[in-house]
C-alpha cells in the first residue's frame, strides 16, 4: 500500500520538527544568560510561540486533519536607525559565562533566519496542501520573529545597518526601470484562463 505523503516531504518533515526541537532547546540554554528584561520578554513570547507551533505541526503530521496555521503576533514596528555609531570590536567568548544580551540575541537571530529558510525549502517538497500551507506559514512566523529579534539588536546598537552615500543608493536605485510593454488581449485572455481579473485600458 502506497504511503499518504511523499518520501521528500516526509524527510522534510523531520527536517523542520528535529528543527524546531533544537531551536527550541537553544532558547531554553540561552534564557539565564539574558539581563535586559525586553529580551528576556522577547525570547520567552518565543519560546512558548515555539512549543504551540512545534505541537501544532505533530498533531497536523500525524492526525491529518486540517489544522489552522498559527501566526506570530506581529511585533511592533519601530524605525530602523541607519549608519555605523561607533560600533564595538567582537570576538567570541572564552567561556559561558561571558555571554551577554547580544550574544543571545545574535544567536536568537542565527536560529529564526536558518528556520526560515529551512521551512521556505521544505515547503516546496510538500504535496499536500495543508501541510505545505503549515510550513510557509512557519516560514513567515520565524520571519516575524527574526525581525522582532533584529529590531531589539538594531535599536540597542548590538546590530547596525552600514549604508552608502546617497548619491550611490540613488545610482543603484535608478539603473531599474518599469518595462514598456503593454496588457495585450493575449494577455487578457491568459488571465482569464487562469482566473485573474483582465485589465482594461
Amino acid at each position: 500500500m502506497a504511503s499518504n505523503l511523499g518520501s521528500h516531504e516526509v524527510m522534510q518533515l523531520h527536517e523542520v520538527l528535529t528543527d524546531a526541537i533544537d531551536g527550541i532547546n537553544q532558547f531554553e540554554l540561552y534564557r539565564p544568560h539574558v539581563k535586559d528584561q525586553q529580551l528576556g520578554s522577547i525570547l520567552d513570547k518565543q519560546i512558548q510561540f515555539m512549543n504551540q507551533e512545534y505541537n501544532s505541526m505533530v498533531q497536523a503530521l500525524n492526525e491529518r486533519g486540517v489544522q489552522e496555521s498559527i501566526p506570530y503576533r506581529a511585533p511592533k514596528r519601530t524605525q530602523p536607525k541607519y549608519g555605523l555609531h561607533n560600533p564595538q570590536s567582537q570576538s567570541p567568548n572564552t567561556s559561558a559565562q561571558e555571554m551577554d544580551d547580544r550574544d543571545v540575541a545574535s544567536g536568537m537571530l542565527g536560529c529564526q533566519k536558518s528556520s526560515a529558510i529551512l521551512k521556505t525549502m521544505a515547503s516546496l517538497e510538500c504535496a499536500d496542501h495543508n501541510l505545505r500551507s503549515a510550513i510557509q506559514q512557519g516560514s513567515k512566523n520565524c520571519n516575524e520573529m527574526a525581525y522582532e529579534t533584529w529590531q531589539y539588536m538594531n535599536q540597542n546598537g548590538y546590530y547596525q545597518v552600514p549604508t552608502m552615500k546617497q548619491q550611490t543608493t540613488n545610482t543603484v536605485a535608478h539603473s531599474y526601470s518599469t518595462t514598456q510593454s503593454g496588457i495585450t488581449g493575449q494577455n487578457n485572455f491568459d488571465r482569464q484562463e487562469f482566473g485573474v481579473p483582465a485589465f482594461t485600458m
